[in-house]
């Protein structure tokens, strides 16, 4: 069996969705490579391989030679306790062997390691550690552990940031130049003849004065764009590169043989630098609205602590987070974040998880109870357990699965990537057919006109060049799904991929599971009734059933065993303990033998309940679950269970109605306990005596349509995550209910970090702005294209315009995403 393995690569240099496809099917090239995604948004490339045919390095020489790069970073750490160089080979040798680790380099003379490492595959934290097990020490140089991906980003940014400056220092000029010599608004000794009698022409010198201030611009500052094109042909594709190089190059060298002397008409450096400059304007803006777009993970990687007070062999001492190993005790005063996840050894306190579950309220944390890294200790001193660090803690896991869901495809995305891939040649051969027509078949230009046919075929082209815009479409998807994702992650709704962000907003049936998310899921007997007949008191029938039920894992029949064990009852352990999925259990208790089950039990064999039917039913009516009880066969009583109603269940089943969602309520009670709770809370439909194993079924028939005229229900299921499984798997759309620390185990598409029925509502609320926000990005990338394009063509845009359209709708697609961040959920 294939060593398949996943890796997540922060890509640079990558401009449009071309440069996306590019990338991706360079990559799928790769003998060994199984699948290969990457996201323009936020920049990443996730890559399964075969680790026998690949490594690390091959898929990062592949990138690099697609034309594009792969962020690193480096750390310089100080090493003690070398004793000479063999111990800096051998150290050397045990980080090489780290994955992500590209390079190392240990000085035995200098006593320091300077690493370069690919920083979404390993941390420094991890570096450390390393260095640590070899058995020497790594100093850090003070400071904060640097975020090399972060780092790589913000150079980009300012590099881009510089050339716009030097692009604006040449271009402004260069365009006041060229406007104020075509309306004769320059001091005289530009010029050359009789102004009196309008007979005026610029200096010979005043065109190679434009060619000075063009040429930095469009080989310094336009550099990039020339590299990425010729890259891009060079890989068999076209990109906005190319139409950027076309366009403004066009412009650029038909101006030179006018500036020396080989041809008569107007020179058009000023268009080929606006060009240029504007798009560099619109790129840097874009990169830094991008980098907004991550904000919700940079929150989240915020919130942990810095360092951890940990008790070791009877000494308390600060170390730092990274430092913090399973199994030490860690103390947490009143007001300090939780360091890592860990369970309570000593002290009482309350805890404010909201800024990982969005519950407002304080939790109650006793010894015995679980609690979160980066939480807040609100009132009592802590002694904790570790029982997770590193990339295992909760707060970790939330981070890995926002980002995987930021760098995932949703399906809403396929089209933008269809046209994508052919519309730059598309662009290409409109330009040229812009070109033909326009001097082949052009109307006749006035005798005193300032261009001829050649010229003005060349403007109305190179306008067509520069205003396509792939880049709107590339981002149009990806950018709403960062921002979506991020917002879910801070209001405790984490998404697994963006294919769930796009269903769950196409929902129409919700299918509520009861226990535990309806209610409270911690159930407590009511009442004891036993039967007259047998002469069995309420003590002594609760005693038997409590003893067949010690140690169940079943939320009734914990209920049982915890009302016997509060009311003080000596319990004995039972034998030949026989437990029927969805029916019951039986068990020998002092010889006699003693089943608590349901009806179906009862039924099935064949125990009459005589005059308990009627109290049965009554119970059931009240929203109560009933529990038979038989000694030797023999009908003894009821033990009466009744779960509490969530105090936001009906809240939240009020706020699904209101959007239009059909709500149903799935359990395993009776018709008539479940119909009373049904009623309590207002939901539509009620599936009620349904097996575990027979929930997916049912969540299956509420998929199909009612007639072949209707289309299928869009099901989203709702349950704890666990015994919900194949329920949660067959909806179109599966949201588990669970707690921070339950984040690593559930498979569900959506997971609810909080136990608040609420945040269904929310999450389809998310889902729907953020589709909408996909749907109001794609509407303005394609439109702006299907209008501008055809404008172009028929003359109507100077390139100058048509570069400043270009450049700002990109801009205007990733605004657009960003205020998702303040929609109201």
């Amino acid at each position: 069996m294939a060593d398949t393995k996943q890796l997540t690569l922060p890509i640079t240099g990558m401009t449009c969705a071309n440069c996306v496809a590019t990338v991706e099917r360079n990559l799928k090239k790769m003998d060994g490579v199984q699948s290969a995604v990457v996201n323009l948004s936020s920049e990443r490339a996730t890559v399964d391989f075969d680790a026998a045919k690949l490594g690390l390095t091959d898929v990062i020489a592949r990138v690099n030679r697609a034309g594009y790069g792969v962020a690193t970073g480096e750390a310089d750490l100080v090493i003690k306790r070398l004793s000479d160089d063999n111990d800096a080979r051998r150290l050397e040798k045990a980080l090489t062997k780290l994955e992500g680790v590209l390079e190392a380099q240990v000085t035995f003379t200098t006593e320091k390691a300077r690493v370069k490492y690919v920083p979404t595959i390993v941390t420094q934290a991890e570096l450390r550690r390393a260095v640590s097990s070899a058995g020497f020490e790594a100093m850090e140089l003070g400071g904060e552990a640097e975020d090399a991906e972060a780092m790589a980003r913000e150079h980009e940014i300012n590099e881009q940031r510089r050339l716009l400056i030097i692009g604006l220092i040449f271009t402004v000029p260069l365009f006041l130049l060229s406007m104020g010599k075509d309306l004769n608004l320059l001091p005289a000794f530009f010029y050359t003849g009789n102004a009196m009698e309008g007979m005026v022409e610029a200096q010979p010198w005043f065109g190679w004065l434009m060619l000075a201030l063009a040429l930095p611009v469009q080989f310094y500052v336009g550099w990039q764009y020339y590299v990425g094109a010729y890259k891009a042909l060079r890989n068999k594709s076209a990109n906005m590169d190319v139409l950027i190089v076309m366009g403004s190059s066009a412009a650029f060298f038909y101006s030179l043989p006018i500036t020396f002397g080989l041809l008569m008409g107007h020179v058009y450096y000023e268009t080929a630098a606006v060009i240029i400059t504007l798009i560099k304007l619109g790129k840097f803006l874009e990169a830094r609205a991008k980098g907004r777009t991550s904000e919700a993970i940079k929150k989240l990687m915020g919130l942990r602590a810095k360092t951890a007070r940990v008790i070791r062999d009877g000494v308390e001492a600060e170390v730092s987070i990274d430092d913090v190993r399973v199994g030490d005790m860690v103390l947490v005063k009143p007001g300090e974040k939780i360091p890592v996840d860990g369970v309570v050894v000593d002290g009482r306190s309350a805890i404010d998880e909201s800024m990982l579950t969005g519950e407002s309220l304080p939790v109650e944390k006793k010894p015995g109870d679980p609690v979160i890294g980066a939480t807040l200790n609100k009132l009592g001193m802590l002694k904790f357990e570790a029982t997770k660090v590193g990339k295992e803690t909760a707060l970790a896991q939330i981070i890995k699965l926002v980002e995987d869901a930021q760098g995932s495809k949703a399906p809403i995305q396929k089209i933008a990537d269809q046209v994508s891939a052919v519309f730059v040649p598309i662009v290409i051969a409109i330009a040229a057919l812009t070109f033909f027509g326009w001097y082949f078949f052009g109307p006749t230009l006035p005798i005193n006109a300032d261009v001829d046919n050649f010229t003005r075929a060349l403007i109305n082209m190179v306008a067509v060049l520069v205003i396509a815009c792939p880049c709107a479409m590339g981002l149009a998807t990806p950018t709403a799904i960062m921002v979506g994702t991020g917002k879910g992650a801070e209001a405790g709704i984490l998404f697994r991929n963006s294919e769930a962000l796009e269903r769950a907003g196409k929902v129409s049936v919700v299918v509520l599971d009861k226990t535990g998310t309806i209610t409270k899921g911690q159930p407590a007997v009511t009442d004891v009734i036993t039967n007259h007949e047998l002469r069995i008191t309420n003590e002594e029938l609760l005693r038997l059933a409590a003893s067949v039920e010690r140690g169940s894992e079943h939320p009734l029949g914990e209920s049982i065993w915890a009302e016997a064990t509060t009311r003080g009852l000596t319990l004995v352990e039972p034998t030949g303990f026989k437990a029927e999925a969805g029916h019951g259990v039986q068990a020998e208790v002092e010889g006699r033998s003693v089943i608590v089950g349901n009806k179906r039990m009862f039924e099935a064999r064949g125990i009459q309940l005589g005059n308990l039917e009627s109290e049965v039913s009554r119970l059931q009516s009240e929203a109560k679950t009933a529990m038979l009880v038989a000694i030797d066969n023999q009908a003894a009583g009821i033990i009466a269970v009744a779960d509490t109603i969530k105090d936001s269940s009906k809240d939240a089943i009020a706020v699904l109605h209101k959007m239009g969602l059909k709500v149903a309520m799935i359990t395993g009670d009776n018709q008539k306990t479940a119909e009373a709770i049904a009623k309590q809370v207002g939901v539509d439909t009620v599936l009620a005596e349904v097996l575990p194993e027979g929930k997916s079924s049912e969540v299956k028939k509420l998929q199909s349509p009612i007639s072949s005229s209707q289309l299928p229900n869009v099901v989203a299921m709702v349950g704890d995550g666990v015994n919900d499984a194949p329920a949660l798997a067959q909806a179109d759309v599966g949201l588990a209910i669970g707690t921070g620390t339950d984040v690593a185990m559930a498979a569900a598409p959506v997971t609810l970090m909080s136990g608040d029925l609420r945040g269904v509502a929310r999450a389809i609320m998310l889902s729907r702005k953020t589709l909408s926000t996909i749907k109001q990005n794609l509407f303005w990338a394609f439109i702006y294209n299907v209008i501008l394009i055809p404008a172009a063509m028929l003359g109507y845009l100077n390139p100058m315009l048509a570069a400043g359209a270009m450049a700002f709708s990109s801009v205007f697609v990733v605004t657009n995403s960003l205020r998702l961040r303040g929609q109201k959920i």
